[in-house]
């Protein structure tokens, strides 16, 4: 297959329409492991830094430990969301979310499937070791999280998209991360590893997937310098 033997369309289409899914997952019907795994095949040829595929998946199916780990996060996001509920529950953008949320966090035990993208190391790892084989110039807290966290987070999204073409609904969050050390010791995580977040996972049950309401690319775009616009006469 060549580069120009692609669908464009087809692959348009997956891109833009895979949403974050919280109220339209089918709780009563399982999802295949190999269904799964065939989503972490592709999602597991994303790119990553220096090409050293640090990325671990921790697949919950188990009944008690997604209760255990939907509880964690309950915890963490209730508070969370009664912050965003104060300061943006009357914006029409950010109310359904908003609604959308506390529905994930009511039906979180009964998902199928939960996944934890994890990491080996840490940004901080990725600091000190830069460090300490003589990079030159100050590792910045950004110039760091993001080299970690870009090795990663291509491939969480291609295992959205892969579930998306599959029929599934995900929805990546990363608040169960504020106590990220009690969802290590339910899943036996060691503490040198990074949990990236948690994808719930489950057949969607509604008629199709569509497009969000975006502004337009022209509009968020800048050329050659922050908020120059494209020049065709240039």
């Amino acid at each position: 297959m060549t580069a120009t033997d692609i669908d464009t369309a087809a692959v348009d289409h997956a891109l833009m329409t895979t949403r974050a899914v919280r109220k339209r997952l089918d709780l009563d019907r399982p999802v295949e492991p190999e269904v799964i795994l065939d989503c972490l095949r592709v999602a597991t040829q994303a790119p990553t830094g220096s090409n050293l595929q640090t990325w671990r998946w921790i697949v919950v199916t188990d009944q008690a430990k997604r209760a255990a780990l939907a509880d964690l996060y309950a915890r963490a996001i209730g508070p969370y969301l009664d912050v965003m509920e104060n300061a943006f529950g009357n914006n029409p953008g950010s109310r359904p979310v908003i609604d959308s949320a506390r529905h994930l966090v009511e039906i979180l035990p009964r998902v199928p499937v939960l996944v934890v993208p994890c990491e080996l190391g840490s940004f901080e790892d990725q600091r000190s070791f830069l460090r300490d084989a003589g990079y030159p110039i100050p590792i910045s807290d950004n110039q760091a999280a993001s080299g970690f966290y870009g090795s990663i987070w291509p491939a969480v999204w291609s295992f959205q998209v892969a579930a998306r073409a599959r029929g599934l609904g995900t929805a990546l969050t990363t608040m169960h991360l504020g106590l990220e050390k009690d969802a290590g010791e339910l899943l036996g995580i060691p503490e040198t590893v990074s949990q990236i977040g948690l994808v719930p996972v489950a057949y969607y049950t509604g008629d199709t997937f569509k497009r969000a309401s975006r502004r337009p690319a022209e509009e968020i775009t800048y050329w050659n310098g922050w908020k120059e616009p494209w020049n065709p006469s240039a």
